[in-house]
């Protein structure tokens, strides 16, 4: 950029947007925006004024929209990612919440509509984003938190400990075996991508955690499968469990439920952009849970809403 000192906001924010495109940036307008009111210390609708006056743009606009046209994500160079209702501190070392996975947060907060007091699991909390979504939407609700990477959990901790969720550091596949049998829900958006797919963008290949992207195997169902088994040992029987995955898995991860004999309803959902993005079931009365046994879907490509920026 060569808008130097005393060029206008407005100025600022087009030329932004011009080298944001050239650079591939999907969304160029929105980030030169956002970016700018990040440094102005304002939000949307009073940057939108500004813009309309003669205001000068923020010192530092030059190197910030620099670095986003490297592919430095918007939410690294901001420290925040917005969810919801939520503003979560973010950076290296933790995935950045979708917003797609905001429609999984409201299957469980239309599950948990008029009920006292439920108790809810996240397993891979990353972020903490779905924890604590829950916890802030559902007055009353005791929110557990599991998250295995240690940059991660201190991400999720400082996001999650505010709004009184429990946060643990452990696995998602043998997490919280002393509460086995006690939670009215359990949600999960685990790692999916198979062990070989390349993701598009590169904020995901060079910023996203290998560990929050890749589920393990060839297929990159070995962690979904365990989030099931998981699921299975620690719901009520009638516990509701919902997880995220890619449009592709959905009939594998039904078919998978389904097999067990330890789920009913098991539902397929869509998300705003009509793609099948999560599925849910009901823990049946009795049964054993099951060793996790990862297998291929029928279509192991993963499409752009999982890893795209």
């Amino acid at each position: 950029m060569t808008s130097g000192a005393g060029m206008s906001l407005a100025g600022a924010v087009r030329e932004a947007t011009a080298v944001l495109a050239a650079a591939g940036v999907p969304s160029p307008r929105v980030d030169a925006e956002l970016l700018a009111g990040h440094l102005l210390g304002v939000g949307p609708g009073r940057l939108r004024a500004m813009l309309l006056g003669d205001s000068p743009a923020p010192e530092g606009y030059d190197d910030l929209v620099s670095e986003r046209a490297q592919r430095i994500p918007l939410q690294h160079l901001t420290g925040v990612a917005h969810f919801r209702y939520l503003e979560l501190a973010v950076g290296p070392g933790v995935f950045i919440p979708r917003p797609e996975t905001e429609s999984v947060v409201q299957l469980v907060i239309d599950r948990l509509q008029g009920s006292r007091h439920p108790k809810v699991v996240d397993l891979g909390t990353g972020s903490g984003a779905i924890a604590g979504s829950i916890a802030h939407e559902v007055p009353g609700s005791e929110v557990h938190a599991v998250e295995f990477s240690g940059f991660a959990h201190a991400w999720a901790a400082k996001n999650l400990l505010p709004l009184g969720v429990i946060l643990v550091r452990g696995d998602l596949r043998d997490a919280l075996p002393e509460h086995n049998g006690t939670f009215d829900v359990v949600v999960s958006n685990p790692p999916y991508i198979p062990a070989e797919a390349i993701p598009n963008e590169p904020e995901v290949a060079l910023h996203d955690p290998p560990e929050a992207l890749y589920g393990g195997g060839a297929d990159g169902m070995e962690l979904p499968t365990a989030a099931a088994a998981s699921a299975a040992r620690l719901l009520l029987p009638g516990g509701y469990f919902v997880m995220e995955h890619a449009e592709v898995q959905a009939a594998w991860i039904a078919s998978m439920l389904e097999r067990t004999g330890l789920w009913s309803e098991v539902t397929t959902h869509l998300d705003l952009n009509g793609k099948e993005r999560a599925t849910s079931a009901v823990r049946r009365n009795g049964g054993q849970n099951p060793e996790p046994r990862a297998a291929k879907p029928s279509n192991p490509e993963i499409p752009d809403e999982r890893i795209g920026q």
